[in-house]
């Protein structure tokens, strides 16, 4: 549903007078900033940055189990419902089709602060105890904040920028992925090495910058530029994203290295709130070119809109001519005459689709298994190990890793997809392929294979977001785009909790147990069931590696499924006429 025309009338009326008017050309710069889709974009990063807390599982779970004596299965079963409550966006989907984009920037706002805000309740002892299956609340709730960041940002970016949509999607998602690194950076600088106080930070900082701007993202239409120039204007904001993920992963590799000062600490964390406000001044340079090429093109804008009003009086007899055609059966709409691909899609057409049936089985594997993954992956280190501080390295590596993962995905994607017609499904199959090398390091260590599963697991886990957007946006339409991706992360919730729950979490458990027998003590002489060695995630990492392997070959049916299609130019409709200039109205 399109927002309200916040800007409509009196922008135009500021872009139609002539410079030496009574406003100001600086106030004339300052109203089409803010109320251009330039600005809208990097609001859009600032959201997305704070998008991703449900990444610093690793970091504070450790204090969950200790806190609250909880078994690594208890604890799987709350990484289960974090993963429940981060991809079940149906609820906030149906939503975005009924209300504008500000409605689910408030509602996630309040939702997350609600959620995080009681966990940390919980683990400082500020309310009783709570049972187990309210702290898997507290953390459903906490998780599906993210859903309205996300339908909210993405959806609304999407339409912006119809024709870079897989680039797009892949510098939102890099920004959610680096919001983990970027969080655990100024919790340290604020709050020092205290985990529980990082649950404090993710409750009101992300509420805070979605309130902030909840009425800059909305679908904003105008004057295009060319797709050429939209390209550079990415490259730019690819730029400094690329410069914010390395200086974080070297303070993060310093940080390993040094001892920080808290002054040091703040110094990092003020060059990273610098870069990330640095896509303002591109924002506001674009927004500069935008106004220019404006007022020149006034006067043609008048005459095509005289000429857009002529056709529309012709519209009705056009129209007319469909009245008569037979009106479909229910049955025959959604199962016998779907539309071409490409085309919109309506919610059922697209759901009980093949293609879409393959996509559920791919995050079932894919999404399942680097879930399980990164929920682990704070027991995973000590299991083997590794102190608590080199678990928050692995923790911030796989966050920067998941960036450039994204990234990858949006860019090299989109460059092959319209160069080489390379389809995004095979990418798909290639990421997936990847991640299960990251499970058998896990599952065969070695000194150090940790570090080098987190970056191999966290570039496949960031790579399959963006991927799984943009496909389902090719295949099924925008028009109901809100709905349809968040109804296409369905099968990962499902495969976390059979692989994290189920498998994981109870293997786990049997060999901590069986650690504890060899010592002559029973499960009642422990408080906390912990397993060290190389044996605690062999068998369940074993089985993740195929599970993955399996979801890679699935997407190879929707590769053969698509091949016509992408082989094709699935831009086509949002391309104009060149030499014809398209003006559209909020």
């Amino acid at each position: 549903m399109n927002d309200p025309p916040l800007m409509s009338k009196s922008t135009t009326a500021i872009l139609r007078r002539d410079g030496g008017g009574q406003e100001s050309q600086t106030y004339r710069l300052a109203i089409q900033v803010i109320q251009g889709r330039w600005f809208s974009l990097f609001a859009s990063f600032l959201i997305m940055a704070g998008a991703g807390a449900t990444y610093l599982f690793g970091i504070y779970s450790k204090d969950i189990k200790t806190t609250l004596a909880y078994d690594q299965t208890t604890l799987n079963l709350i990484g289960f419902f974090k993963d429940l409550g981060a991809n079940i966006g149906v609820i906030s989907g149906l939503i975005a089709e009924v209300t504008p984009t500000w409605c689910l920037l408030l509602i996630g706002a309040a939702v997350n602060f609600t959620g995080y805000f009681m966990m940390w309740l919980a683990v400082t002892h500020r309310i009783p105890e709570p049972r187990v299956w309210q702290m898997c609340m507290y953390m459903c709730i906490a998780a599906n904040a993210q859903n309205f960041e996300n339908t909210g940002v993405l959806v609304t970016t999407v339409r912006n920028f119809p024709e870079n949509r897989g680039v797009v999607l892949g510098l939102l998602k890099g920004f959610t992925g680096l919001s983990g690194a970027i969080m655990a950076q100024i919790y340290l600088a604020v709050y020092g090495d205290d985990s529980k106080a990082l649950i404090l930070l993710i409750a009101w900082l992300p509420a805070a910058v979605s309130v902030v701007f909840v009425y800059t993202i909305r679908e904003i239409n105008g004057v295009k530029q060319s797709n050429e120039n939209e390209i550079r204007v990415f490259y730019h904001f690819l730029i400094v994203s690329i410069v914010l993920a390395l200086f974080i992963m070297a303070m993060t590799i310093a940080q390993k290295l040094v001892a920080f000062s808290p002054v040091a600490y703040a110094g990092s964390s003020s060059v990273i709130c610098f870069l990330l406000f640095a896509p303002l001044f591109i924002s506001i340079k674009q927004e500069l070119e935008f106004l220019k090429k404006t007022n020149q093109e006034s006067s043609r804008v008048s005459e095509v809109e005289i000429e857009n009003l002529d056709h529309d009086d012709h519209e009705p007899s056009l129209n007319s001519n469909f009245k008569s055609e037979r009106k479909l059966s229910f049955f025959e709409n959604v199962f016998l005459k779907k539309p071409e691909r490409g085309d919109d899609f309506s919610i059922l057409q697209a759901l009980l689709s093949t293609d879409m049936a393959i996509l559920y089985v791919a995050t079932f594997c894919g999404l399942g298994t680097s879930f399980t993954a990164v929920d682990n992956l704070g027991q995973i280190g000590e299991s083997l190990g590794y102190p608590r501080k080199s678990i928050s390295t692995i923790v911030s590596l796989l966050s920067i890793w998941n960036y450039f993962g994204r990234i990858f995905a949006g860019f090299v994607s989109e460059h092959l997809l319209i160069k080489f017609k390379f389809p995004r499904p095979l990418m798909m199959t290639l990421v997936l392929l990847l991640s299960c090398i990251g499970h058998l390091l896990i599952a065969f260590p070695f000194t150090g294979s940790v570090y080098i599963a987190s970056i191999i697991i966290g570039f496949s886990f960031g790579a399959q977001l963006p991927l799984l957007f943009a496909i389902v946006s090719e295949l099924f339409g925008l028009k109901h785009f809100s709905t349809l991706f968040n109804c296409a992360q369905l099968g990962s919730p499902v495969g976390s909790y059979v692989l994290n729950v189920r498998v994981t979490g109870p293997m786990y458990d049997r060999e901590a147990l069986k650690v504890l027998e060899s010592s002559g003590l029973g499960r009642s002489a422990v408080k906390e069931l912990v397993c060290i060695g190389k044996q605690c995630y062999r068998q369940s990492f074993m089985v993740l590696a195929g599970v993955c392997c399996f979801g890679a070959l699935a997407t190879l049916v929707l590769v053969a499924r698509t091949r016509e299609f992408y082989n094709g130019d699935i831009y086509s409709k949002f391309k104009e006429p060149k030499g014809v200039a398209k003006t559209q109205h909020l």
